[in-house]
């Protein structure tokens, strides 16, 4: 699959999306990253698992951290759902 984004776009998020339900399978995120607080990542939802936790997969598997290798994430650390990109 290629990249949805692109060097250089600007991204918008709906920080309040998951207040009242949860991430779907192919929503796209910005999340936390689960080992190193201050990194944001852009990932799609391909899951979600028990307890309220998500798989999360980059577009670009080959250059891509995601829960391939942290593996899910709280949703508590799904920051918001992407809206628009520029």
């Amino acid at each position: 699959m290629l990249p949805l984004l692109q060097p250089g776009e600007t991204i918008l998020i709906d920080p309040k999306a998951y207040r009242r339900t949860s991430p779907c399978p192919g929503d796209i995120v910005v999340a936390q990253h689960p080992y190193h607080s201050n990194l944001r990542m852009v990932k799609r939802v391909v899951a979600e698992v028990e307890n309220g936790r998500c798989l999360l997969a980059g577009d670009n598997p080959a250059e891509s951290t995601d829960s391939r290798s942290f593996g899910p994430v709280d949703i508590e650390q799904i920051l918001g759902r992407v809206t628009s990109r520029f």
